[in-house]
């Protein structure tokens, strides 16, 4: 028999069936795009949105740690940001960058320190609140993350978070129907379609799993975020005309953050804004709301 080697890796799943998603060109009639977008009524100047990093030191000696230096990043080039795990003394600091963001709360087995967390985001200029609920299991059984423990999250329970204040829900680590069709059930305004960098083996890239999500979702008013293998302009493109309103690019931000903190990402994702705005304008595309999949080719 021959030898093989199975990849369970979702990352390397997920970046071969990207890369198999090709692009035609449509150039007569096209116009320069406007890569301009809105999210929960506020307008933003691209669909391109921060990751829910937790736990960034300093970098390369500077004062301020990598999360508030991409928060300023994201007030500067005015695009959605997100955080994650942290104590509430550090989301002050973020929210004190001025960014919109939002705070992305872990599934904590202490359901008191969830619902303190939300309303304290909230209590300090919270953009939207939210939960990973892709971090509710480990290996052992219920994750254990920096000695804090998971638990299980039912509808109920989420329903709970999203009645706790006015703010939007968020819904991070859908990567199903079934997810996505509950989150609108409880209430969430947007879903995150994400993997988590591979949490579980042999994981459906995200972007495969979206135009299913799509369309159930179809008149509920969720919006549609996907992340995980984001680098540039055509992975936001694709991702948008596969279904989603907005991508989050995760890892590949990190070499510019740590180098060069927030002129680094201002740079990182001011490239990522060029090229998707370059491909709009290749493919007919004037606005963000009118990318559709017609133009997509699988190899």
């Amino acid at each position: 028999m021959e030898n093989y080697k199975r990849i369970s890796d979702p990352n390397i799943i997920t970046e071969k069936y990207m890369d198999s998603i090709l692009i035609e060109s449509r150039y007569i009639d096209s116009v320069k795009a406007d890569t301009e977008t809105e999210f929960f009524g506020e307008k933003f100047s691209m669909p391109v949105m921060t990751p829910a990093f937790s736990h960034l030191g300093k970098h390369a000696g500077r004062e301020k740690n990598g999360l508030v230096e991409y928060s300023e990043a994201a007030r500067d080039l005015n695009i959605l940001n997100f955080c994650g795990m942290m104590e509430n003394d550090q989301f002050k600091e973020i929210a004190d960058t001025g960014a919109k963001t939002v705070r992305i709360v872990k599934p904590y087995a202490d359901n008191g320190k969830v619902k303190d967390q939300m309303l304290f985001a909230k209590s300090v200029g919270a953009f939207a609140i939210g939960m990973d609920i892709d971090h509710i299991f480990g290996h052992e059984g219920y994750d254990v993350v920096v000695g804090e423990e998971m638990s299980f999250q039912t509808a109920e329970m989420l329903h709970s978070y999203v009645e706790l204040t006015d703010l939007p829900f968020v819904v991070k680590g859908v990567l199903s129907v079934a997810d996505a069709v509950k989150s609108a059930d409880i209430g969430a305004k947007a879903i995150i379609v994400s993997h988590h960098h591979g949490r579980v083996p042999y994981a459906v890239p995200p972007m495969m799993v979206l135009p299913e999500i799509k369309d159930a979702l179809e008149g509920r008013d969720v919006k549609i975020i996907v992340d995980c293998g984001i680098a540039s302009g055509a992975d936001v493109f694709k991702a948008i005309a596969l279904g989603a309103d907005a991508a989050a690019v995760g890892r590949s931000m990190l070499p510019a953050l740590e180098s060069e903190g927030s002129e680094g990402v201002k740079k990182f994702i001011g490239g990522v804004q060029s090229e998707l705005r370059y491909i709009m304008s290749s493919t007919g595309f004037e606005k963000v709301s009118d990318i559709d999949s017609s133009v997509l080719y699988e190899l």
